[in-house]
């Protein structure tokens, strides 16, 4: 099979780091603009083909359940008040064809624990996890980053890591492969490690928040003990298996915004804001005003 139809979303954090902001309210649904992370993420997968959206949720996160339900109330306000077009925007949130689950994460155990829970929904096929924290921003005429790695996988059949470069300082934050040249932008994955700290890192070639695995991943999770931070990681997981399945690294067309930190955040605010059609043009007089 190699059309990728399941995603998985993993959004049971806590958010900490955006206290107070997300005391109450989840932090995918902290909005860019005017369209929260999540909702951003979902568009991004629905590009990609896909049609079953699986969300591991975990306490207080009853509000991205919300986004992507019918809003009966204020759909009949909307209409009864002539508003058509803001009615069209809340009704196309989620595409018809669409379906979302939902699946309750009970401990915060780690990103590969919050995929091992999806496994009832995904069997064995291979999915697509997004992580919302990673934003991701292509220029026009660019096909958006999952839709770039799921025609990679119909050409390949095999799991597939978004990477990029990153300041060698850094690798500490993420996983770091690796790898060698396989095809112009992709790479080979021979190893991979989270979180090394910078002068034990393989290279400075980064996972982020987009994955294509296959549904072999399943197997390697529920047998890993806690690794860093005492969690159940993915990349221990995608370690495992790729002593026998192989692994692709691919360096995406497009630009990363890190939304799970402050600087990132505001940073993909004012890049979308520029481009945004009602407001881009009076932002940018702004800008130029403060410089």
């Amino acid at each position: 099979m190699n059309k990728i139809r399941k995603a998985v979303f993993p959004v049971a954090g806590l958010g900490s780091r955006f206290l107070p902001a997300t005391k109450a309210q989840p932090k995918e649904m902290l909005p860019i603009v005017d369209k929260p992370l999540i909702q951003y993420a979902v568009e991004e997968a629905v590009a990609a083909g896909i049609t079953e959206m699986v969300f591991i949720t975990g306490r207080n996160k009853r509000a991205i359940e919300d986004h992507f339900d019918t809003a009966y109330e204020l759909e009949s306000e909307l209409a009864a008040a002539g508003k058509n077009a803001l009615l069209e925007t809340i009704r196309s949130v989620i595409p018809k064809h669409v379906s979302c689950i939902y699946i309750r994460q009970h401990a915060p155990l780690g990103l590969g624990h919050a995929v091992l829970c999806a496994r009832p929904v995904i069997g064995d096929e291979p999915f697509a996890v997004l992580l919302a924290d990673d934003f991701m921003d292509v220029d026009s005429g660019q096909i958006p980053v999952l839709a770039q790695m799921t025609r990679l996988y119909e050409e390949e059949s095999k799991s597939i890591l978004a990477v990029q470069e990153v300041p060698r300082a850094s690798t500490k934050q993420y996983g770091i492969v690796s790898a060698s040249s396989y095809r112009p932008n992709i790479d080979s994955v021979s190893a991979i490690i989270e979180k090394p700290q910078p002068e034990q890192a393989p290279s400075t070639l980064a996972v982020v928040g987009r994955y294509i695995l296959s549904g072999e991943i399943f197997n390697y999770l529920e047998n890993l003990g806690q690794g860093t931070g005492g969690e159940i990681q993915l990349t221990d997981g995608i370690a495992a298996m790729m002593r026998y399945h192989p692994v692709l690294a691919y360096r995406y067309a497009g630009r990363r915004f890190d939304c799970g930190s402050k600087l990132g955040y505001v940073k993909a605010t004012l890049a979308m804001g520029l481009k945004h059609q009602e407001i881009g043009s009076e932002l940018a007089a702004y800008l130029d005003e403060l410089k």
